[in-house]
């Protein structure tokens, strides 16, 4: 569960994850593909809130609901936030990245209603971040949510051929709506405990049942993250991400990278080897996504 930051490479993920150990309302944990490069885009001053040109969403005040955060946007009632210096592109890319995810097909109607509703019975939200200040002194109560990083935020990425600094809002987002909406929905099947359908599959991933990281990982084992910080529930969630991810065509040009973590990382690897994961995710029934977000939404 790496998160790449200008002060700490460790200390933002693992303070969370100390936090979701002693509260229900906490941020799910993950690991990100990230980066420290500065970003020259332009951001709204701090205490101003500019509405935005998208199309599709409206940047408005969030009323200091999570502290640390000056504004948000709304995608199909689930809010996310962002500090002072986060870029609006950015905020709106990930509210683009949001909706195709969960309104695939772009008809304007989420495709799983029971994973939103979920979602927005557990108050889940997407906290955006540029420094290790923004994050709140406080976990607001009785709710779910996740990070993302300002800096590892890249849109750019899905315009030039899916190569160079990678969108790690394509993971972070997708993984607030598996932990807040699927593994709610569907606690037999996408619970990230051990014993469930989900559970079941990442044992034969890793190539065992493991509650703590093993040094090393059985020879045939393709699911091999080796983050401390990540407890058994936090591997499900990134084992849905890695799948899920490989299936839409995102990690095809990233095997050098990831592959120390995952090595399927492309749609018929996973189809001739994981064979119980992909039956899951492409099972019509659960309407996970079948085209990759670009974060163009309904454009």
């Amino acid at each position: 569960m790496q998160v790449i930051n200008p002060i700490n490479p460790y200390y933002m993920k693992t303070k969370l994850h100390m936090a979701s150990l002693l509260i229900v309302s906490c941020f799910t944990l993950s690991c990100t593909s990230c980066s420290k490069d500065d970003d020259n885009t332009t951001t709204t001053p701090t205490g101003t809130i500019d509405p935005g040109n998208d199309p599709n969403f409206t940047i408005e005040s969030s009323n200091s609901e999570v502290s640390g955060t000056n504004r948000k946007v709304k995608v199909f009632g689930i809010d996310i936030y962002a500090a002072p210096q986060v870029e609006d592109s950015k905020l709106l890319h990930a509210a683009n990245i949001m909706a195709q995810y969960l309104d695939n097909n772009e008809d304007g109607t989420v495709d799983n209603p029971e994973v939103v509703n979920k979602m927005v019975e557990n108050k889940a939200f997407l906290f955006l971040w540029k420094t290790e200040a923004d994050f709140p002194d406080s976990i607001p109560s009785g709710r779910l949510g996740q990070d993302l990083g300002n800096d590892e935020t890249i849109p750019a990425w899905h315009t030039n051929g899916q190569t160079g600094r990678f969108d790690a809002s394509l993971e972070e987002v997708l993984n607030i709506i598996t932990h807040a909406g699927y593994a709610q929905a569907y606690p037999a099947v996408f619970g990230e405990n051990a014993g469930t359908t989900l559970a079941n599959a990442m044992d034969i991933a890793r190539g065992g049942h493991f509650t703590s990281i093993p040094n090393p990982y059985p020879e045939n084992a393709w699911y091999t993250y080796d983050d401390t910080t990540c407890d058994y529930n936090c591997q499900s969630t990134e084992y849905i991400y890695w799948a899920l991810t490989s299936i839409l065509g995102a990690q095809t040009n990233r095997l050098d990278e990831i592959g120390n973590e995952w090595r399927l990382n492309t749609r018929q690897k996973v189809q001739d080897t994981d064979t119980a994961i992909y039956a899951l995710l492409t099972d019509p029934q659960y309407r996970f996504p079948t085209v990759l977000p670009d974060g163009n939404y309904r454009r």
